[in-house]
């Protein structure tokens, strides 16, 4: 017999089913809840509360664990390219090689963007923001694609959008920061592989020949890879309730977008660049700063160091401070505020206090440095994180649909007024 958890309400025993995970998390199975004794449960920011099964992402903060579909992150951050975890995340596997080879071909085939989304592009002013620009352009993809809003399509025809997608976000996004910056936008080179084409068309410019670094497009592609999937985060869990509707994968993908733009999520990397510019305006202090964020009574918090999730260190913090330090060596930047980071940072791996707590910086810290160096500006920082976490966006979508989960519908307390008579204009 199955294990059950007990409660007791009004006097009487509840049983509910105990889950079990295949990494021994558990979990109680409170959807009969309800329906048998009118009760809910109260749960702010889902915290504690699983919606769901997914065999896609493993997570264990305690131990600082990260792996997609069973592989660790360290052996796919070094073994692995982007597409070919992105293959693995949303099909299940990793590719073999024909597969890959296929998967890159369909994705290189799909890079160019209809013509007529420029229109929209140069409606928008340039100080928009590249986030609300790139969330309305891939909205706009079901108009031209509007086969894609029946949700009765058959796997190749999903297929074929899920390509679309991961092909076209590049391009639109950067030709949001083209637009932002009042720049032509640069068309797609398909003789270069996704991070070097994605690069090409943001930092070309006409007449003058452009030459994409190796080092930077590798450090890029494990950028990519190390935010490709996080498990159930706020963007992810607002694509599958999104796409619970049986909305199209490219509206859900756009809800998605628009929850990774606030900056209590996507934000993370771009709040470290404006703590360091901060430290520089005081005169670059950084021990001064240091014993600040020691200070419980002052004001002052240390952006990217530690994480609400990994309570150990985070696994990717480790994989990309190499590939950071191989920008910054590779370039020469003579940079101020990296300056400031690197201090912070060496202060950090050994003052006591912060190894303690396990204050180390994490991968916003050390992506907020890459993008800094290569000339990315802090407003396109969640547009790149967007880019990473797409395909882990589409797996979960794809998952959620293919387990016919029912329309996601939580529940509320409530805490309003009681009936109460209705007054005429004359008697208020």
């Amino acid at each position: 017999m199955s294990e059950k958890a007990q409660l007791i309400i009004e006097g009487k025993t509840i049983e509910l089913p105990i889950v079990m995970g295949t990494e021994n998390e558990k979990a109680i199975d409170i959807s009969s809840l309800r329906g048998s004794t009118g009760y809910i449960t109260i749960d702010p920011g889902y915290k504690n509360t699983g919606a769901t099964s997914s065999a896609i992402t493993f997570l264990d903060g305690e131990k600082g664990i990260l792996r997609y579909r069973g592989y660790s992150i360290e052996d796919l951050a070094e073994k692995s390219s982007f597409l070919e975890v992105s293959y693995l995340l949303i099909y299940g596997e990793l590719p073999n090689k024909p597969e890959l080879e296929a998967f890159q071909k369909e994705i290189t085939h799909h890079t160019l963007i209809h013509e007529d989304i420029k229109n929209i592009l140069e409606g928008f002013p340039s100080n928009s923001h590249p986030m609300g620009v790139l969330s309305s352009l891939v909205s706009s993809l079901t108009a031209f694609y509007p086969e894609s809003l029946d949700p009765n399509r058959s796997a190749d025809e999903v297929d074929l959008s899920i390509k679309r997608l991961l092909a076209k976000i590049p391009t639109m996004a950067a030709w949001a920061f083209k637009n932002e910056i009042g720049h032509p936008a640069n068309y797609p080179d398909n003789a270069l592989n996704y991070c070097s084409n994605f690069l090409k068309m943001m930092f070309s410019v006409p007449s003058e020949k452009y030459d994409v670094d190796p080092v930077i497009a590798n450090a890029l592609d494990k950028l990519l890879i190390l935010h490709a999937d996080h498990e159930q985060n706020c963007s992810t869990s607002t694509v599958r309730i999104v796409g619970s509707s049986h909305a199209s994968l490219y509206a859900s993908i756009a809800a998605g977008i628009s929850a990774l733009w606030g900056p209590l999520h996507g934000g993370a990397n771009q709040s470290v660049i404006e703590m360091l510019e901060g430290i520089q305006a005081d005169g670059g202090d950084v021990k001064k700063y240091m014993d600040k964020a020691k200070d419980k009574n002052d004001s002052f918090r240390l952006m990217g160091f530690g994480h609400r999730v990994y309570k150990n260190f985070d696994p990717r913090a480790t994989i990309i401070k190499k590939a950071a330090d191989d920008v910054l060596e590779k370039l020469g930047v003579n940079d101020p505020i990296l300056e400031i980071a690197k201090g912070l940072e060496v202060i950090a791996l050994k003052d006591p206090y912060f190894v303690e707590r396990k204050l180390y910086p994490n991968v916003d810290f050390y992506s907020g440095i890459i993008y800094r160096a290569i000339g990315i500006p802090t407003s396109m920082f969640t547009v790149m994180f967007t880019l990473g976490r797409l395909p882990g966006w589409i797996a979960q979508w794809k998952e959620m649909r293919e387990n016919k989960e029912p329309i996601g519908r939580p529940r509320q307390v409530y805490t309003g007024n009681n009936l109460r008579r209705f007054k005429t204009v004359s008697e208020r």
